[in-house]
């Protein structure tokens, strides 16, 4: 399981002299809100595949941030669909096998939260290849998918949070004043990812997201509301 890692960080021009912090956060725009990724059910908010960068970068006790996206179907730019701090990693060997995630394998028949489960990829030995459950990522007859296979499992890292909010199609706007010490705002807009280390920034994050009530699940996914309309 992973640990958290201590980094110095670059000081503002009004920081006297650089501080060392135990976390970064991590911004980017949820394009596909459908409960897969990130998987908020059953008590942890899970982000297991997509986002190879992320899942590589984020140490233990970093914040990650999903933002809607400002597509046309979508149009919510701006608006917090996630936040988590990760508070464990593991290797997806291990998410197969733990007891406490193994309602987040998918049940593609089940109920919505059961068909978007992200415990999709395990092996039958150490080097043995990977194998893919009826999932999201898989091809429409339900068989295995090569491609999402060898993007997913390139990153054998699966990130894990107890500590979250989870919005979905219905959260706030996150405040524009949440810029860091170069002016770039936290909302991350566009493909990729923003990464900050500032901890004047990251702790006002913090701060406005506990304003937000008691963490879990608070809203259903964006595409579970349209299926709605």
């Amino acid at each position: 399981m992973g640990k958290a890692r201590r980094r110095r960080v670059r000081s503002c021009p009004h920081q006297a002299t650089p501080l060392l912090i135990q976390m970064s956060l991590h911004s980017y725009v949820v394009r596909y809100d459908s409960g897969f990724a990130p998987n908020p059910f059953y008590g942890y908010c899970t982000l297991s595949t997509c986002k190879p960068k992320i899942r590589t970068a984020a140490a233990v006790g970093d914040w990650i941030v999903g933002s809607g996206s400002g597509s046309r179907k979508v149009q919510l730019t701006g608006q917090l669909v996630y936040a988590m701090r990760v508070t464990e990693t593991l290797t997806w060997d291990q998410y197969s096998a733990d007891p406490r995630f193994q309602p987040k394998k998918p049940f593609r028949r089940g109920s919505r939260k059961q068909t978007c489960g992200d415990n999709i990829y395990f092996r039958v030995a150490p080097h043995a290849p990977w194998q893919q459950r009826d999932s999201f990522h898989s091809k429409e007859d339900g068989s295995a998918d090569p491609d999402h296979i060898a993007r997913d499992t390139g990153v054998n890292r699966v990130l894990v949070s107890d500590d979250f909010l989870y919005f979905g199609g219905e959260g706030p706007p996150i405040p524009n004043g949440l810029r860091d010490c170069d002016g770039r705002p936290l909302c991350k807009a566009g493909i990729g990812h923003s990464k900050f280390e500032d901890p004047q920034l990251v702790g006002a994050f913090v701060q406005w997201l506990r304003s937000l009530g008691e963490g879990g699940f608070k809203g259903s996914p964006h595409e579970w509301l349209t299926l709605r309309q």
